[in-house]
């Protein structure tokens, strides 16, 4: 567990990292000019309305000059900061329209909260629409019934959006970007997996429709936090600010003593406030009881320690269960199970056997699976929606779809995770250290995926990371290994990013590596990477050739470790172990 490898920085990153910093100071200084002239004219419009009668009897012609003055520099503003985004008259639009109505909106912070509140708005205007439409099959009002939960979710983290924006100096709002990128890329999400739950047909095209302002509007408001960061970070580095994080006994001094007992002794099971047990020697007979008689608004960690047995239930961490420990006595004697699947009818977003919403969510030697099967189709072991969640020593099971990591920023060390097709799938931030990653014997007429990575948008800070990982054959598939074909990956949307790096891939791998979704659809938007793996299956002289397949460098992979990719000071509380830097 080597903490001190976050803040090691070698002589050529310093170099590099020099060199960007000058060209960004260049940037930056229009922009500060920019701002200060903002400012400037501010300023002087607010003197003028202390002797507004004064003005107006006196010198109509330079109040109407001041004004021009201001809009000029506010336009200018607007302009800069919405430069870089995708949909960028609809952000000068909605940004101008709103310093008209408030000509006091007149900093990059102001418009930020703007641009977010008005993607708020936008998805009232979608559901509002949505609610309208005829949902004739229980298919498609399932579906909507889900989608009005997870639009919910959208509204509720654009409001938090807000709020940090909001209440946030310049100083605060340059350390809260990673947050606010975070939130705006589950939302991002949430109107995805609304859209993927309908049937294909007119009802699926008309809700995708509702939703494209919703998602043109988030686009746009992650590309505003990357330029009012950009703006913040240089002067910042400029001025010789850092963060020191380790400072006492190779621990963040943030860390409250008794995390730093925890990371010590994480070999320790922590003391529970509840005992689940099948025999009857616990507290509860199930997890789901034990889970519905948690204080509300409970302050700290709330453990559960589940015996060994099967416990055959669907469980569900709510969003208002924060900080819920669950560690059980091994990952393949307390297991959680279920089998409830797509042919059956039940929607994949539905399917999971557990699921975890409520943020700050550990397990440790806990069994997620879905004995469904290959045959019953995409069958969720354990859906992930819980932001600074942790896995460690855990095992997922399933076939098709077992791990949905679906949003939010999650970290899953010396896990064991088993499936076929897809079977590490969604738009977290997601990044999986010394796992295994096993691959299962799956249906005659399929291939085997191990991951579908689901980024809609290029600024999304999502992606699925295997650091450190073996991938290898189940022993039911080894005899078969040479008639099915088995693959990294495939883009099952269009900015699909996924990178394995430092880990050993066994010969199961197919020499191409990554397997098209259909057609070329997003080969030349994906990101793949590959850096420093070995095994049979890491040769890459025949891997595809599309242009969003790279080799990085280890300055490059490195953006991708725990560190730069999860900003994951997080995880140290949670007394996981983890590795911050690269292993090489």
């Amino acid at each position: 567990m080597a903490f001190q490898d976050f803040e090691y920085i070698t002589e050529r990153r310093r170099a590099e990292k020099q060199r960007k910093l000058r060209k960004r100071i260049a940037m930056a200084a229009v922009s500060a000019f920019a701002l200060v002239a903002l400012i400037a004219v501010a300023v002087f419009v607010g003197v003028g309305k202390s002797n507004d009668s004064d003005t107006k009897a006196a010198q109509p012609h330079q109040q109407a000059a001041n004004e021009s003055s201001q809009t000029h520099s506010t336009n200018k503003v607007i302009q800069m900061i919405c430069h870089s985004a995708d949909y960028k008259e609809k952000c000068e639009n909605i940004l101008t329209r709103a310093v008209k109505a408030n000509p006091d909106l007149c900093h990059p912070k102001d418009l930020l909260k703007t641009a977010i509140s008005a993607t708020a708005d936008e998805v009232n205007n979608a559901m509002n629409k949505t609610i309208g439409f005829k949902y004739n099959t229980p298919a498609e009002k399932a579906a909507f019934e889900d989608c009005m939960v997870l639009m919910q979710e959208a509204k509720e983290e654009l409001g938090f959006s807000v709020f940090q924006v909001g209440n946030s100096d310049l100083g605060e709002l340059s350390s809260r970007t990673p947050k606010l990128n975070n939130w705006l890329s589950a939302v991002m999400s949430y109107q995805q997996t609304c859209i993927d739950g309908f049937p294909q047909g007119k009802l699926k095209d008309s809700v995708e429709k509702a939703f494209e302002g919703v998602k043109e509007l988030t686009s746009n408001s992650l590309a505003i936090v990357s330029e009012v960061a950009l703006f913040l970070s240089t002067f910042q580095e400029a001025g010789g600010h850092s963060r020191h994080l380790l400072e006492k006994d190779g621990y963040p001094t943030w860390m409250a003593h008794e995390d730093r007992r925890m990371l010590k002794a994480q070999d320790e099971k922590p003391t529970p406030n509840v005992t689940v047990a099948k025999d009857g020697s616990g507290d509860y007979n199930t997890i789901s009881g034990a889970l519905a008689a948690m204080p509300e608004k409970y302050q700290g960690r709330y453990v559960i320690y589940v015996k060994a047995g099967v416990y055959k239930e669907t469980v569900t961490v709510t969003k208002e269960m924060v900080n819920v420990t669950m560690y059980g006595d091994g990952s393949q004697k307390s297991i959680i199970t279920g089998s409830k699947n797509f042919v059956d009818g039940v929607r994949t977003f539905e399917t999971a056997t557990f699921v975890a919403l409520g943020e700050g969510f550990l397990a440790k030697a806990m069994g997620f699976r879905n004995t469904a099967g290959p045959e019953k189709g995409q069958a969720v072991a354990a859906r992930v929606q819980a932001d600074s969640s942790v896995f460690v020593n855990c095992r997922f099971e399933g076939y098709q779809d077992t791990l949905y990591a679906q949003t939010h920023r999650q970290f899953y060390k010396s896990c064991v995770i088993a499936g076929t097709v897809d079977f590490i799938f969604g738009d977290a931030a997601a990044v999986f250290q010394n796992c295994l990653i096993v691959v299962r014997k799956p249906l005659d007429n399929q291939k085997n995926v191990v991951t579908a990575q689901g980024r809609i948008d290029k600024r999304e800070t999502t992606g699925i990371v295997l650091h450190k990982c073996r991938i290898l054959p189940d022993n039911k598939l080894v005899p078969f290994k040479s008639k099915i074909s088995s693959y990294l990956g495939r883009p099952w949307k269009e900015y699909s990013r996924t990178v394995v790096m430092e880990s050993t891939i066994d010969d199961i791998i197919h020499p191409d590596g990554w397997l098209p979704w259909e057609g070329d659809f997003g080969l030349n938007t994906l990101y793949y990477a590959e850096f420093n793996n070995i095994g049979p299956g890491a040769k890459v002289l025949a891997r595809v050739n599309w242009p969003g397949h790279k080799l990085i460098n280890q300055q490059e992979a490195f953006q991708y470790t725990v560190g730069p990719f999860l900003h994951g000071d997080w995880i140290n509380a949670t007394g996981a172990p983890v590795h911050f830097g690269l292993y090489t």
